[in-house]
């Protein structure tokens, strides 16, 4: 087994950065993409707000220029799921598929958190295509459009209100009769003219042509009925889940799940092992901020290997 000084375990915005500034440090990572390479952009269509492309970028397409970006200064990739890890001792052992063991110095977490679902009828089929789990990333796509946001939490009361800013109208549709979201937020909804409340439904279908979102089957929870809520766009704002299952809780994580990072840094609560992306920032998840983040880690990663604990540079950055 060949010892890496540095694996980034995930090739979303945040891990393909990284993997670009290690390989530009000469630090040869190896970088397991996991089974939907290149992270939720894959999933999306065009990206209108990535620094650099004033005509927009397919998501796909920026994805895998960062993979080749990465390769041409010597990153390998290994296509896999990362089962387990063992972050007792150095050298970290990273086991993939259940059966393949690779051991490195140094890890960069770069997993990402995946955006809880419906799992209804359609909703796969037409992520990208008219459903989406981000406002800031997709809502200008829809200006003058009538839009539904299902949740009731503050992410859900958040979202509607954002977009509102291109919606002809914003219908928010919750399972329950009451909201989750705190008094403030629900008020700032309720006050907004361009939102409406559809609450005690459960949306139980996606409707759509050949092409498009065109509606939303919800069911009323106290009587059974069903109806259909005409619409372009379905933003679901139930939440997100870091992906971080693998680590068995041998890191500090936060009480959902998010990886914990020390002060400026991306080291986390064990030496040698950082944490870049959606998986460590449960506020943002933004494509932009994660290459940023990945870019840190790199950086990170390099002075630690160069001999320098995250706490000497941590409190150098703070003085």
């Amino acid at each position: 087994m060949t010892l890496r000084r540095v694996m980034i375990l995930g090739t979303g915005p945040a891990g393909l950065t990284a993997a670009i500034y290690a390989a530009r440090a000469n630090l040869q990572p190896l970088i397991i993409e996991g089974n939907e390479p290149g992270g939720q952009l894959t999933l999306t269509t065009e990206v209108e707000n990535f620094p650099g492309f004033p005509e927009g970028v397919m998501g796909p397409e920026l994805m895998q220029s960062m993979r080749e970006q990465a390769e041409r200064f010597g990153a390998e990739f290994v296509t896999g799921f990362v089962t387990s890890v063992d972050l007792s001792k150095r050298p970290f052992t990273v086991i993939v598929d259940e059966k393949d063991s690779y051991q490195a110095q140094s890890l960069i977490i770069s997993t990402g958190a995946s955006a809880k679902r419906l799992g209804i009828e359609g909703e796969l089929e037409m992520t990208g295509r008219g459903v989406s789990t981000c406002a800031t990333c997709d809502g200008f796509f829809f200006r003058n459009k009538p839009i539904i946001v299902v949740g009731g939490g503050d992410s859900a009361m958040e979202e509607a209100t954002f977009l509102t800013k291109f919606a002809s109208e914003v219908v928010i549709v919750h399972r329950r009769e009451e909201l989750r979201a705190s008094k403030v937020m629900q008020e700032r909804a309720r006050n907004n003219s361009k939102i409406r409340f559809e609450l005690g439904m459960l949306p139980t279908a996606v409707e759509r042509d050949e092409h498009k979102v065109t509606g939303l089957v919800v069911r009323d929870v106290v009587t059974g009925e069903t109806k259909s809520l005409k619409t372009d766009g379905i933003f679901v704002a139930i939440g997100h889940s870091p992906n971080t299952g693998f680590l068995a809780e041998q890191l500090e994580v936060d009480p959902v799940g998010y990886i914990k990072t020390k002060g400026v840094t991306t080291a986390t609560s064990v030496e040698g092992v950082f944490a870049c992306g959606d998986v460590a920032d449960p506020l943002y998840r933004q494509a932009i901020t994660a290459a940023g983040s990945g870019c840190k880690a790199a950086l990170d990663v390099e002075k630690f290997l160069e001999g320098q604990s995250a706490q000497d540079w941590s409190v150098s950055l703070q003085a």
